[in-house]
């Protein structure tokens, strides 16, 4: 299946954005560039992504419902309208404890000295 890529310069409303579906995470690129990536997640009741470590920083802003994000093994939950920064080459894991749809916004590093 093709990458299909939102419209540009129209609203979109992020909780229609995706749906859940029983027993699995979904994941849908917004935006996806050399330089960082915009990703909305669904997550169903007990579905988790496994630990892991990843090379930058990760914000992480719930939409809908209740997030467990575990950063060093330190639980934090993260309610609608409230955000994260997990940190770059630090062990993390993102657990439903109830349904929840998340934003991911990673920017890669290394393109500092560029002017957006």
């Amino acid at each position: 299946m093709k990458n299909q890529e939102f419209k540009k310069s129209v609203n979109h409303k992020l909780v229609d954005i995706i749906n859940y579906v029983p027993g699995s995470v979904v994941m849908k690129a917004i935006l996806k560039k050399k330089t960082g990536t915009v990703v909305i997640s669904s997550f169903d009741i007990g579905e988790t992504l496994p630990s892991l470590t990843s090379p930058f920083d990760n914000l992480i802003q719930v939409i809908e419902g209740e997030a467990e994000i575990i950063i060093n093994e330190e639980s934090n939950i993260i309610e609608p309208g409230s955000m994260i920064i997990i940190p770059a080459h630090v062990k993390s894991m993102v657990r439903a404890n109830t349904r929840f749809k998340m934003l991911s916004t990673v920017i890669k590093s290394g393109y500092e000295d560029v002017i957006i």
